[in-house]
């Protein structure tokens, strides 16, 4: 994996850059749509690409390896082939997923045991495993196993989650680097900066991650309900640490203004669930604001979605028809909605990169933050 940094914003730290992978090339900032399963909800593979332009999708392992599992992507020949996705890929390593599950899990210096959300059945997490399961599964960006905490937690547990995880990384770094790629192609292999909301311990966790000098960095245990200024705070205080040679990339992140801040404060890589979950929930985020697509004032409403035109802008269908999808229960409905959420991400993401380039960032961002945010 190679990067390259191409512009910077005069009045912010945001950047232009490309990552260089096996499986193409990704302009960031990027906001990599979330395909946990093999698949992004509601939305085709071939959709993904020629309709929005996603250049890099995100895959999980903890689903992965449930289901179908790893000897099913062996065979398939990675998830790339299993799920005929030509472009790059990155794999979340769990964590997170494992963290969620509190009531079913145990963890230790050697790992995280857990009972599968499917069938109850018991497994092990330890580093090593989660790099062997993304070795099999074939992401060009692989994610170390850690341990995400929850907000609020106090200082000593979180200081003591950092330590696991940082444990866990260099015995998941080791054998990253003894073992092989199974397809062909290389993998790069990406660090996590725990320490919840404490300014110290974030500033020991991304100290350490930077002297493991991997290709890239990624900031995570950040939006899981903390107030959006303390998670701001705490992406400065992570970027101005981490090398700023090395793409950045926070973790699970979250509104379209979350994507514009932290843009400002040097962050190039993005996902979340958002744009589908809350398209599949009738909520359209748009360049004049939040719709929720089920309330009555959108039943006589025949304009499109998006009045103005532009990329990735689908003027196809009317507020009143997606909103009597919704009402009637069609699933067209939910595939309508996911479209247009992405497409609207990807489409701020590639205007933040516009504007950076221009070196209008950040006047751009004080403009259009009020304009996105309104709910109409």
């Amino acid at each position: 994996m190679e990067f390259r940094i191409s512009h910077k914003d005069p009045d912010s730290r945001a950047r232009t850059g490309l990552i260089t992978t096996a499986h193409g090339e990704i302009p960031t900032p990027v906001f990599m749509p979330v395909g946990t399963a093999a698949s992004v909800k509601a939305v085709h593979q071939r959709e993904l690409e020629q309709d929005i332009n996603a250049t890099v999708i995100l895959g999980n392992t903890y689903h992965l390896y449930l289901r179908p599992g790893t000897e099913v992507l062996q065979q398939a020949g990675g998830l790339h082939r299993f799920m005929n996705w030509a472009r790059p890929i990155l794999t979340d390593s769990g964590g997170y997923q494992v963290f969620s599950m509190a009531a079913n899990r145990k963890l230790t210096t050697e790992g995280a045991r857990f009972a599968s959300h499917i069938d109850g059945s018991y497994h092990l997490f330890t580093p090593e495993k989660v790099v062997e399961i993304q070795r099999v599964i074939g992401a060009d960006l692989t994610m170390a196993f850690d341990e995400c905490t929850p907000y609020p937690c106090d200082r000593q547990q979180a200081e003591k989650s950092m330590e696991l995880t940082h444990g866990w990384l260099a015995r998941g770094i080791r054998h990253f680097e003894k073992t092989q790629p199974l397809y062909g192609y290389t993998q790069a292999f990406l660090p996590i900066v725990q320490g919840s909301v404490y300014a110290d311990l974030r500033k020991q966790s991304a100290s350490f991650i930077a002297s493991r000098n991997m290709p890239a960095n990624a900031i995570g245990g950040l939006s899981v309900g903390e107030p959006a200024e303390l998670m701001y705070e705490m992406i400065e205080l992570v970027n101005s640490i981490l090398p700023e040679d090395k793409p950045r990339y926070l973790m699970g992140v979250g509104t379209p203004v979350n994507l514009l801040e932290s843009i400002s404060l040097g962050v190039d890589m993005f996902d979340c669930v958002m744009p589908t979950r809350n398209g599949r929930n009738g909520m359209l985020f748009t360049r004049n604001g939040i719709i929720h697509i089920r309330n009555a004032r959108w039943k006589f409403d025949f304009s499109p979605f998006e009045p103005e035109s532009g990329l990735y802008v689908d003027q196809t269908y009317s507020k009143a028809y997606l909103r009597h999808l919704f009402v009637s229960g069609e699933r067209l409905a939910a595939q309508i909605a996911s479209l247009h959420n992405l497409g609207f991400y990807l489409r701020l993401v590639e205007e933040a990169r516009q504007r950076i380039r221009e070196g209008s960032y950040h006047r751009w961002k004080q403009k259009i933050i009020p304009e996105i945010s309104n709910r109409l």
